[in-house]
């Protein structure tokens, strides 16, 4: 068994991350960490727990005695706690703050569908962000193929756990509810991890990438619209996207118009694309909390370990 501990047990992205080690078959939870809720069960802040698990937030815990350690606080808490911890020899650590998403200090970029053989050989993996993933998986193959030539304009929509556990002005329920709202237009974070990746696949691309984020009135998942010029016809694009992602273990391309519902609560990721005039337009759809966050770390865990990548990540979306 994979022995398993957590850093910052609290969140969403933990509170997934649990929901899916609980029941893996591989995998151990040995300890999760919580300094506001050391000394509380897990389903005292996990209610979906209930009935499944018994442990008990720690404030302490021994590196020794796990095989995989998740890091699951906030972005700039991961760097610092590297910084002052000694890691025993052998020991994975998968982060799924955006603290070392440039790979630095021997850390590889968690994106399967980009370089899964890094991955499997990986001691420490930086987990893509949400909003990036999505982003990524509608560009990946054309810039592969050397073939983003111009300005790519991207609007995505994302739930509201995307913002975080802690309340916030625009994550209230009153607030929310029933309503769509515009943020970080043109200079959301991700853009640093999505630009850096695709120039190094491509190192031609130097065109902008404008991105206009969403918050929407749902909880989870992340739809993405993304378009730019392409020289390709509608067969040669869906021929392009089909061969890359032919091995990928959870990305598929549909001939068909996509939605959230097809993906929430699973680590799948869909994609279509569409040619209208000289644009290629593509769709993608994933669960941010899931294939934009805790389902692909545990997706990387396998990985690392030498499992069925699906190991654990058998969800089937719910759809109605």
């Amino acid at each position: 068994m994979i022995r398993v501990g957590i850093i910052g047990g609290a969140g969403y992205t933990a509170g997934e991350l649990l929901r899916l080690l609980v029941h893996h078959p591989e995998a151990e939870l040995t300890f999760v960490h919580s300094t506001s809720n050391a000394g509380n069960r897990l389903t005292a802040v996990h209610g979906g727990l209930e009935g499944e698990c018994d442990l008990v937030f720690c404030s302490e815990y021994d590196l020794s005695s796990i095989d995989v350690l998740f890091l699951c606080s906030a972005h700039g808490q991961s760097s610092v706690w590297m910084a002052e911890h000694t890691l025993p020899a052998g020991l994975k650590i998968i982060d799924l703050a955006q603290d070392f998403r440039d790979e630095h200090d021997g850390f590889v970029y968690g994106l399967a569908e980009w370089q899964a053989e890094k991955i499997a050989s990986a001691e420490r993996i930086a987990n893509p962000g949400c909003f990036a993933t999505a982003i990524q998986l509608a560009l990946l193959p054309l810039a592969s193929a050397g073939l983003l030539q111009d300005e790519v304009h991207v609007t995505a929509i994302t739930g509201s756990t995307g913002a975080g556990v802690k309340p916030s002005a625009t994550t209230h329920f009153s607030w929310r509810d029933s309503n769509v709202s515009i943020y970080k237009a043109f200079n959301h974070q991700h853009l640093n991890e999505i630009g850096r990746n695709l120039r190094l696949l491509q190192p031609s691309f130097e065109a902008a990438i404008n991105f206009v984020p969403m918050r929407g009135d749902f909880t989870r998942g992340i739809l993405a619209s993304v378009y730019t010029e392409c020289p390709l016809s509608q067969e040669e694009a869906s021929a392009l996207y089909r061969d890359y992602y032919a091995k990928a273990a959870f990305t598929h391309v549909s001939d068909r118009a996509i939605d959230l519902k097809q993906v929430v609560n699973t680590n799948k990721a869909l994609v279509q694309v569409a040619k209208y005039g000289s644009k290629l337009h593509i769709t993608t759809a994933i669960d941010n909390l899931l294939k934009g966050a805790s389902g692909q770390a545990v997706e990387n865990m396998n990985r690392i370990f030498g499992l069925d990548p699906h190991c654990g990540l058998h969800l089937k979306a719910s759809v109605f």
